[in-house]
């Protein structure tokens, strides 16, 4: 089996349980006005956007409330199913695209929007080469947190989150871990920090890139936890923007 099968296979797999860790959701009404002031700043008014990676429909569906034509593209069936069901039930429009990242359907679309993509693609300049095609006047917005070995004193932190987590049972990110031989496929399967998006933004075509530190989100996530865990912080959250 490729590297592309088997990421598909984990993905369908994660698909069940996904929307149970807090991280993948909005958990209180303060973090899902914060995402949607986020992407009002960062995305064109109206129009089309494709979202990259969407998964069970964390940034699909919070465009599809502000309005925008939504695509949304993924390379797990079982994530798309559950995007296909929470856009019934909240009665907003997404069409869904099945797919690997660097082949997006045809555009032309005013704005490509992802959110914890980039590190699981094994080549993600081509996907971002592929992007900026599908939408060749539109904007990229790119967003991401810092984790893994992005930055050494946020290892630390998210270390001692973690701990606290499984102290109160809140439940794992994943249901498990990628398979060494798939990370090893992945050229930032250990994390990407802010520079090298940057870098690959802008070696995908899509001139001079934007950085923003998403502060609002973070907020609204740090009310959300116990008062005692608040002392620890919450991980930091940023958007990479081109276009």
């Amino acid at each position: 089996m490729d590297t592309q099968a088997r990421i598909e296979r984990w993905w369908d797999e994660d698909a069940a349980t996904y929307d149970g860790a807090p991280g993948h959701v909005a958990v209180s009404p303060a973090e899902r006005a914060a995402w949607a002031a986020a992407l009002g700043r960062h995305l064109p008014p109206g129009g089309s956007v494709l979202d990259v990676g969407a998964g069970t429909g964390f940034l699909s569906l919070a465009a599809a409330r502000l309005g925008y034509r939504v695509s949304a593209l993924d390379l797990s069936a079982r994530m798309l199913d559950r995007l296909r069901a929470s856009a019934a039930r909240e009665g907003v429009e997404v069409a869904l695209y099945q797919g690997a990242g660097d082949q997006p359907p045809e555009g032309p679309f005013d704005a490509v929007i992802s959110r914890h993509l980039l590190w699981t693609l094994p080549d993600p300049g081509r996907a971002l080469a592929a992007w900026r095609a599908a939408a060749p006047v539109g904007r990229l917005a790119l967003f991401e947190s810092m984790w893994g070995r992005a930055d050494r004193a946020e290892t630390v932190r998210q270390r001692l989150r973690h701990s606290v987590d499984r102290l109160r049972r809140v439940p794992r990110a994943h249901h498990s871990d990628y398979d060494p031989e798939v990370l090893a496929q992945l050229p930032y399967g250990d994390g990407i920090g802010p520079g090298a998006l940057v870098e690959l933004v802008e070696a995908g075509g899509w001139g001079p890139a934007r950085l923003e530190r998403l502060r609002d989100v973070e907020w609204a996530r740090l009310l959300a936890r116990p008062p005692l865990d608040r002392v620890l912080g919450v991980t930091p959250t940023f958007v990479v923007s081109a276009g």
